[in-house]
Order: structure tokens, then sequence, then C-alpha cells
């Protein structure tokens, strides 16, 4: 975007921004001839991912962006630090109606980059990433399944189950009701849970309740029972306090999480016969890890070390459960690491933010 005047504008800043007037231009000479014209700024709304930003605007102007011949001289380097804008509108007094080009690094717009990079750095970092864009969660595709790993649940008792694992659907409130089906619609979309059809066999069945934080809701499974029948798997957590003495030798650390790790990861068919949960509008049956159940930390952090049996004895990666935080002495050793990370996330099909 670009237009070709050099009239610089005086605006009072005393009046309230949405009531500027008269922003009259300085006398100069452009280009071609004199002027000397007054007009008036309008705030207007931008919508950028879908947020809506107040904009001032200035159509008396003969220009309301910089032009990149002026911005050069204020910033050489300007096109190296130009971030990307997806689908933006700009909604004016009159019928103005503008839309930006996609950006390549438009789904990278997320990650929080350090300021203290060179701009060539910078660069090489969004190239990495873009180059690995297939590993990072998206709207279209948010969750991925993990190869190899599914997760089994081996009970301790045998049929006939226990009163105790049969549970029926807890009383909730028409609010909760409502928040609940939301839920459970998502769940369903996102390929996490099934409906149990009317014919099927339900052997077990566990509530689920609505817990509430500050007018936000989160379902969340009652599975106290199931766990006391379940056989525990055992796998060590890390230490964190030796997590933080490699991290206290590091000059790049580079972090990032299994988007909605548990769900990544398939359950077996005789797993799914235990993760039945009940409520108000029917019976659903878990295809993924749910949160909550006895194993899954254990789970994850051995399925890790499967994944990274050379990095991880070599002390530069560290992963708690889902957390993931790559450390270099150098910037080629935090390009070179961070790289085999991520290729290693895309050959199991794993899904990071």
């Amino acid at each position: 975007m670009e237009s070709y005047s050099h009239f610089p504008q005086l605006s009072n800043g005393k009046l309230d921004l949405s009531k500027i007037q008269d922003a009259k231009l300085m006398k100069t000479k452009p280009n071609r001839g004199k002027g000397y014209t007054a007009g008036n700024s309008y705030i207007t709304e931008v919508v950028i991912n879908n947020k809506p930003t107040k904009l001032l605007l200035d159509p008396g102007a003969f220009r309301s962006c910089v032009g990149k011949s002026f911005l050069k001289t204020c910033a050489p380097n300007f096109e190296d630090q130009l971030l990307p804008i997806d689908g933006i509108k700009l909604n004016s007094a009159t019928s103005v109606n503008l839309e930006v080009e996609r950006s390549k690094y438009e789904q990278l717009r997320d990650a929080e980059i350090s300021l203290h990079l060179t701009n060539k750095q910078e660069n090489e970092l969004y190239d990495l990433l873009y180059d690995h864009r297939e590993t990072f969660a998206s709207d279209k595709e948010p969750l991925g399944e993990t190869i190899g790993n599914e997760v089994d649940i081996i009970l301790n008792i045998q049929r006939h189950f226990p009163p105790l694992l049969r549970r029926p659907a807890y009383p909730e409130s028409p609010k909760s009701r409502e928040a609940l089906g939301i839920h459970i619609k998502e769940l369903i979309e996102l390929g996490v849970i099934r409906k149990v059809g009317h014919n099927e066999e339900v052997s077990i069945t566990t509530q689920v309740i609505v817990a509430w934080n500050n007018g936000k809701s989160r379902m969340v499974g009652v599975f106290r029972a199931l766990n006391t029948y379940t056989v525990p798997e055992r796998h060590p957590i890390p230490k964190i306090q030796i997590d933080l003495t490699q991290i206290s030798q590091a000059v790049y650390i580079a972090t990032m999480d299994v988007f909605k790790g548990f769900n990544q990861n398939l359950v077996t068919p005789r797993a799914r016969k235990y993760l039945s949960i009940v409520v108000h509008c029917g019976v659903y049956e878990y295809l993924r890890m749910p949160f909550g159940i006895k194993n899954p930390p254990s789970h994850f952090q051995r399925m890790m070390h499967e994944i990274f049996p050379e990095e991880l004895p070599e002390g530069w990666l560290i992963i708690y459960i889902d957390d993931i935080i790559v450390c270099s002495k150098t910037w080629e050793e935090n390009m070179y690491r961070l790289s085999r990370v991520l290729t290693k996330f895309q050959s199991v099909n794993m899904k990071i933010s």
C-alpha cells in the first residue's frame, strides 16, 4: 500500500480521539505545486483475526499510510520486521472495503519471538517454523493422532462390576446442562468421544460434572471409582530441580507444548468400554485418552521417551509430560535442535502449540 503525498499533519491533542476535526495540514511543497487543506478524522473499526480494533482514519490527508521511501529513512530494515495480518477488512465512512493478502506466516502469528534476536535470526526462525508448519495445531486440524501409542486400561477385578462403576447421570442445573451440551458437541466434533448406540452393551458408566471458574465452564469426568480398580502404569516423572539446572546453562531457549496432549492419544477398543460417560442427553464413549483417569501422565512421559530416545540422553531436551524445552548455547545449535524436535513430532503425527 503506497501513496504519493508529503503533507505532514498537525492534530489537536486536547480533543477526544473520536471527535478530532479540522486536522490542518502544514503548508509545504509537494512534488507538484503547493497545497493547504483541512480534513476530518474518523474512528473506524478494523477486524483483524476476528477481533475488532479501533483505527483512526484521516480521509482529509493525501495519504494515511507511510510510504516506503520515508519509512526506509526511519528504519532501513523495516521489511524484515513486518508482521503478517490475515483477512483484514477496513470499513470507513464511505463504502471502502480492502482485503489484505494472506501471509504465508499467518499460522505462526501466536508464536512469541524474543525481542533480543537479530532480524536475520528472526527470519531464519520463521522460515524453520514455516517449513514444519504441519506440526502445529491449527483451526482446521487442532488434534493429531499419535502413531503407535494407543492407551490401554487393565482392571484388577472381573465382571460383574460393582455398582460403584455403574453410575447414573449427575443432576445438573439448567445452566450447567446447557454448558455440558456445548462441551459434548465440541468433543464430538474433535473426534474425542462418540455417542453410544441404544443397542450397545455398556458395563461401566462414569459421571461428569461441570466446574465453573470466573464464569467459564469445564467438563470434568469423575473417574475416582474407575481409578481405584485400574492397574497402575509405572514410569518416572522428571525432577524439576535437574531441569532447572539445564535451563540455567542455556543461552537460547525454545518452549512448546503438545496441544491437548492427552486427547492426541487414541485408546484401545478394550479401554473404550471402560471409558463411557453418562450425561442427561445420553451415554458417550471416549475414543481418545481423557483427563482424569489414572495413568495418562506416566503413559505420556514413557511415550515421549520412546519418541526421543537419542535426544533426551544428550541433555539439551527437557520434557515434562507435555511441556517441551529445547536448550542451546549457540544460535546454530538452537536451529539444528529445533529442526530435530519438530521433525520427530511430525513423524508421529503429533500437534504442538
